[in-house]
C-alpha cells in the first residue's frame, strides 16, 4: 500500500466531523499519512513543513477534493519558538480552533557523540522537543476551554531503545515520553488526553532512501535490502504499515478513548518484544 493511501476503513468518514487538527512535519511520509487520515475522518487539517506554499498546494487541493474538508498549509521553521507560536495561532485563526495536535516534526543527524556537531544537537532539542513543548503549551488553553483535546507526541521505538550514532534522536524521543506523562496528568479534569506514539520502521521517503542505498552499495535485490535494513529491529522483517499508525490515532480521538491518557503506544511489529 502506498503510504498516502490512509483512509480509515474501520470508522465512518464523519468520525471526527468538525474537529480541527494540526500535524507538524506533514508534507510527506508518516506525517502526511496522519494528516490524510484525519481529513478523511472529517477533520479540517493544517499541514506544516519547510517547503514553499506553492510546492504543497497541489497536495492540499487533492486532499480537499477527496475528503471534502478544509486542508491548509503553513510553512514554519519549528527550531524557532516564535514560529511555533505563529503556527498555532494561524491554525486557530484560519480554521477556527485546534482540537488535535500531532507533534511529528523531527530532525536527525548520524554521528558518534564525540564527533557530533553541537549545532546539530541544539537543532534537535529545538525541533524534536522544545517545539512540542511550545505547541502543547499554546494549544492547551483552547482545548480546556472547549473541553476537548487530543495530543500525540510521535516518540518512536527509539524513545525506549538505544543505538549508536544517533544521540540526538534517542535523547529527544526519550524526553518526549516524560513530556507526555506530565501533560496527561495535568489535564485529568478535562477531556484532553496526551499519548506517546512509538512506531517502528515505516517505509517513508527517508527510509526508502536508505534501503535504496543498501541495494546500490551491496548490490542487493529489493527484498534482501529491506531485510538487511530491518535486521535487529522488527523481527518479522517487514515495515510497519502507515495505516496501522493512522487508524490508531483516529481511534484515540474518539469518545471511546476518553479514559486513555499518558500511554506509550508501540506500533512496531514486535520490535520491543524481541
Amino acid at each position: 500500500m502506498n503510504i498516502h493511501e490512509s483512509a480509515v476503513a474501520s470508522l465512518p468518514p464523519s468520525a471526527l466531523q468538525g474537529r480541527i487538527a494540526l500535524v507538524t512535519g506533514s508534507t510527506e511520509g508518516l506525517g502526511l499519512a496522519i494528516a490524510e487520515a484525519f481529513a478523511l475522518a472529517g477533520c479540517a487539517v493544517m499541514l506544516n513543513g519547510l517547503e514553499a506554499a506553492e510546492a504543497i498546494e497541489a497536495r492540499c487541493a487533492d486532499l480537499r477534493e477527496r475528503a471534502g474538508v478544509p486542508v491548509l498549509y503553513r510553512r514554519a521553521d519549528l527550531a524557532e519558538a516564535g514560529a511555533v507560536g505563529d503556527l498555532v495561532q494561524a491554525t486557530v485563526a484560519e480554521l477556527g480552533a485546534l482540537d488535535i495536535l500531532v507533534n511529528n516534526a523531527v530532525v536527525r543527524h548520524f554521528a558518534p557523540i564525540v564527533d557530533f556537531p553541537p549545532e546539530r544537537w541544539d537543532a534537535a532539542l529545538a525541533v524534536n522537543l522544545s517545539a512540542a513543548f511550545h505547541a502543547i503549551r499554546l494549544s492547551l488553553p483552547g482545548m480546556r476551554q472547549r473541553n476537548y483535546g487530543r495530543i500525540f507526541n510521535m516518540t518512536s521505538v527509539y524513545g525506549l531503545r538505544g543505538t549508536v550514532d544517533r544521540v540526538d534522536y534517542i535523547t529527544t524521543k526519550a524526553a518526549l515520553l516524560g513530556l507526555t506523562r506530565s501533560v496527561a496528568l495535568e489535564n485529568l479534569d478535562f477531556d484532553v488526553t496526551c499519548h506517546s506514539i512509538c512506531p517502528g520502521s515505516v517505509l517513508t521517503p527517508s527510509t526508502e532512501g536508505r534501503v535504496v542505498r543498501l541495494m546500490e552499495d551491496r548490490n542487493l535485490p529489493r527484498a534482501e535490502a529491506e531485510l538487511a535494513f530491518l535486521k535487529g529491529k522488527q523481527p518479522g522483517g517487514r515495515f510497519v504499515s502507515p495505516k496501522s499508525v493512522t487508524d490508531l490515532l483516529v481511534f484515540l480521538c474518539g469518545p471511546i478513548a476518553r479514559d486513555m491518557t499518558g500511554a506509550m503506544l508501540p506500533v512496531e511489529a514486535g520490535w520491543l518484544a524481541s
